[in-house]
Parts: C-alpha cells; structure tokens; sequence
C-alpha cells in the first residue's frame, strides 16, 4: 500500500494519532486577555497600562506547535489607572484618535518550535496607521478542556519590545523620554464550536 494511501485508509478509520490533527481556530476570550504595556517616564519612573477591550483569534495545531495569531486592541479604552493620562493618551498629542486609526493590530505566526511548543510570535503590530515588524517571546503556553464550555481552551503569556518612535509617536523624546515600550500580551482562547 502506497504512503499516502495507507494514511488516508488511517484518517477515515479515525485510527491516525492526533499528530496529524489539523489546526484548531480559537476565539480570544476579551475577558481573559489584556494586552498591556510599560514606557519610560523621563528615566525617573515606568509608567504601566493596559487595554480593556480586545478582539482576535488564534489558529494552532498542538501537534506541529505551528500556527498564527491576530490581536485587535481599542486604543480608546487605554488604562493607566489614572483618568487625565488617559485621556492624554487618547487626545491630540499622542494617539490623537479623533484622527487616527482607534485599534492596533498585532499579527504573527507561532514560530520556533522546542519540545513541541512555539516559544516566540513572528510577527507585525500596526499602530497609528504605521506596520512594523515585532517578535514576541512566548514565555508560556498551555492548552486544557474549558470545565464549563467543555470545549479545547489555551492560554499563552508572550512580552516583546518596540521602538515608539517607529510609529511616529514620538511625545517626550525631546525631554528624554526613552521611546522603547514594553508590551506584554497575557492570552486565554477558546476553541471556536
């Protein structure tokens, strides 16, 4: 029996292992996920926030330890913790959204694959109508049945870092701030029914 047909004789039998299991696309649980980021505050302090409304999607297969990723984030729901940066963050001298683009996208494809498990995301974050290319180092990822939508669930921890200026905001440079900003992409997805 020739190869292919001995592995197709397999997969109709439901005999194949799960290795060949074709990919799996999730639904990012905006509940569960919150990107988040750290920026310098002119060498003195690290200022911290978060985005409170996301959307995406992850397609993986947990056999090859291959797939991709796309997170859409609000930037009108930033959160710094503090009301006036907040609305700083939004208004004419930074991300200026009555003007520009509300979301920022990052998409990527799972991508150095060590015992069985991608540990970084290849990939590009668009922000302020400008794409530049961002890897992200996966420093957790896991996959378990939902014990109440009993349906495949993952969740994923992933940190990377981009230059700010790329993006043409560039608010401090001038005083010192360092235009590097750490972002942070805290994950949980259910698979889609």
């Amino acid at each position: 029996m020739k190869p292919f047909t001995l592995i197709a004789s397999l997969a109709l039998a439901g005999l194949l292992p799960t290795a060949l299991a074709a990919p799996v696309r999730y639904e990012l649980d905006p509940t569960h996920t919150y990107p988040s980021f750290e920026a310098d505050h002119m060498g003195l302090s690290v200022w911290r926030g978060k985005i409170n409304k996301n959307s995406g999607s992850l397609v993986y297969d947990k056999a090859a330890g291959t797939g991709t990723v796309e997170v859409q984030m609000d930037l009108a729901s930033i959160d710094f913790g503090l009301d006036a940066m907040n609305a700083w963050a939004r208004g004419k001298d930074f991300f200026n959204l009555e003007k520009n683009p509300a979301t920022a996208l990052f998409k990527g494809r799972l991508d150095a694959v060590r015992a069985g498990l991608p540990t970084q995301v290849v990939g590009e974050l668009t922000l302020n109508g400008r794409t530049r290319p961002v890897t992200l180092t996966i420093h957790q990822l896991k996959c378990l049945p939902h014990p109440m939508l009993k349906r495949d669930w993952c969740g994923a921890d992933a940190t990377g870092t981009f230059n700010r200026e790329d993006f043409g905001l560039t608010a401090g440079k001038d005083w010192g701030f360092n235009m590097a900003v750490n972002l942070r992409i805290q994950v949980e997805a259910v698979a889609a029914e």
